[in-house]
């Protein structure tokens, strides 16, 4: 379809163009790309006589009129390509296309009438991301320069500190992630920015790191091992020389450090604190869990807790790297039953006071039952309420629930 581009709407197109382009350009201007302009046809399908007969005279004289005074304010940067056209038998040259460069279409966007869109983009900050991640000698792409504007300066500052460190370092084994001694860098910034560091740097000192030993907090709960009057709660760490007190038939993971401190007398048992969303990488690959009859996870009932055990679930079905064979994880007082028996115990507010809010993530590792209470929970709609603690359950519920799973794998 015909149409004729007004001024106005023509700097609008160019403005989004830079919004796609900007990094690009900016890129460039350093040597790295092609160089980049901003065209925009102005009278797309309109290039004979004929066709201004059928858009109008007059209208075509008027937008003609726009271009003639637009055209004496152009700024640097900003070219007008005109093209002939014969109209009525009278050749002429007429505006075809606004050709500008970032900085032309920027200025461009100054002159327009209030109201109009401002560039998305600021192009003095990006030439100055591009520049210092020149001089770190980092990696600068149209998507790593991209990927840098949107940090908070404060995470720009420690992005250019930790490719400069690592530039300094090429070997990182002596430390492990928390410990790297990056200028203004905190222990848990890599958990955000480390795919980003990869980009900029080249490397993933995530992989080069000395690998932090799992230490599993635990409580022996046979009654045959505390009547030997024996230490009742452990500690156990990957490399360490020794071994657990016994091999358990059931591992119950609990969160909180009270399920596990207090939990009654249960045979052939250990419970391990597992660690929040840490869970699966702490415990996946401990030998004494893998090789238990049953592995068995209890949280909370709330989006977080189906997060972990989602997880958890899925980690421990893979082999573990030292050949140790996939094992099923089942859970405890975390099915739809169980959210409304001690729907009493629901809140919908954090420790803090704060509203906990809905979770959108799809979890593809629960079982039915306990996927619907995780919609219950998690949902984006109204709800009774958004997490039961786990504390809130009394232990000895949780051992009958695990005397159940005993007594039914003996009966078979």
């Amino acid at each position: 379809m015909s149409a004729l581009v007004n001024p106005e709407d023509a700097v609008a197109v160019a403005l989004r163009k830079v919004e796609r382009k900007w990094a690009e350009a900016v890129c460039a201007e350093l040597g790295i790309g092609d160089q980049v302009t901003f065209t925009v046809p102005l009278r797309p399908g309109v290039s004979t006589g004929k066709a201004v007969e059928q858009l109008g005279h007059a209208a075509w004289h008027q937008w003609h009129m726009q271009w003639r005074t637009f055209s004496n304010q152009l700024p640097d940067g900003v070219e007008l390509i005109r093209k002939a056209v014969t109209v009525q038998r009278v050749a002429g040259d007429f505006p075809a296309t606004l050709v500008a460069d970032l900085d032309g279409v920027v200025s461009l966007a100054a002159r327009m009438p209030a109201g109009t869109e401002p560039p998305i983009v600021d192009v003095d900050r990006a030439r100055a991301l591009a520049s210092a991640l020149r001089a770190a000698s980092a990696i600068l792409t149209p998507g790593t320069l991209r990927a840098v504007y949107r940090l908070r300066t404060a995470d720009v500052d420690v992005l250019l500190s930790a490719v400069t460190w690592l530039h300094q370092h090429p070997d990182a084994s002596a430390w492990t992630l928390r410990q790297l001694p990056v200028p203004g860098m905190h222990t848990k910034w890599l958990d955000t920015h480390g795919v980003l560091l990869r980009e900029v740097a080249g490397r993933d000192v995530r992989d080069e790191v000395r690998p932090r030993l799992t230490v599993a907090h635990l409580t022996y709960v046979d009654p045959d091992h505390a009547a030997l009057g024996r230490r009742r709660h452990d500690a156990w760490t990957t490399g360490d020389v020794h071994d657990i007190a016994y091999q358990p038939r059931l591992v119950l993971v609990v969160e909180n450090r009270d399920s596990r401190l207090w939990f009654p007398p249960m045979r052939d048992t250990i419970v391990v604190e597992g660690g929040g969303k840490a869970a699966s990488a702490l415990l996946a690959n401990v030998p004494w869990i893998r090789a238990a009859d049953h592995v068995v996870y209890w949280g909370d009932i709330d989006a977080d807790g189906y997060a972990i055990l989602d997880q958890f679930r899925a980690t421990l079905a893979a082999p573990a790297p030292d050949g140790a064979p996939a094992r099923p994880v089942s859970s405890i007082l975390m099915d739809a039953t169980d959210l409304h028996h001690y729907a009493q115990h629901g809140v919908n507010h954090d420790k803090a006071g704060r509203p906990i809010k809905p979770s959108p993530e799809i979890l593809p590792h629960l079982t039915e039952a306990e996927n619907t209470a995780y919609n219950t929970v998690a949902t984006a709609g109204p709800t009774p309420f958004r997490r039961i603690e786990q504390e809130a359950i009394p232990l000895t519920h949780a051992a009958t629930r695990l005397l159940q799973i005993l007594e039914a794998s003996a009966g078979r």
